[in-house]
């Protein structure tokens, strides 16, 4: 008989299968309603994100959208071109790099992130809420050690 190359007798053991999952079905709240105002999850992650730069007084670019989402650059690309053509975001040519573009929503992109954002964080409230406030805070905790360890 073979040894079978699993490190843990069921799926329900391995962490990475339960983040799979849970991320999965987080996911797939978050689609559905993002999909009544034709914006995908990458996209309103990307208009946050544009958000919280201008808040913050960031100078927001391609690469930076990139390092702060965790999106594949050409995602990010993609999802720009997207966000421009529905009228969100605009770009214009960074004056201290001509190959860079600065990345800034438009006041329609600003009322559209500024409607989801508040769907979106009481799909998270209901959805964490399953467990207590201190298990969400280790679980903050741990994910934030866990990009911090993998760089990427």
């Amino acid at each position: 008989m073979t040894k079978s190359p699993f490190g843990f007798k069921r799926p329900e053991d391995s962490p990475g299968f339960l983040l799979w999952q849970t991320t999965i079905t987080w996911q797939r709240r978050i689609n559905k309603a993002l999909d009544e105002y034709g914006v995908s999850h990458a996209q309103f992650v990307i208009m946050a994100l544009l958000l919280w730069f201008q808040e913050n007084n960031y100078e927001s670019n391609q690469a930076l959208i990139a390092d702060k989402s965790k999106l594949d650059k050409m995602t990010v690309s993609k999802a720009l071109k997207k966000l421009v053509e529905l009228g969100f975001v605009q770009r214009t040519e960074d004056t201290r790099d001509t190959r860079a573009k600065v990345v800034q929503l438009t006041e329609k992109g600003k009322a559209m992130v500024k409607m989801l954002v508040p769907i979106v964080e009481g799909i998270d409230k209901a959805f964490f809420g399953n467990v207590s406030m201190s298990d969400q805070q280790e679980l903050i905790k741990i994910l934030g050690a866990l990009l911090a360890k993998i760089g990427e």
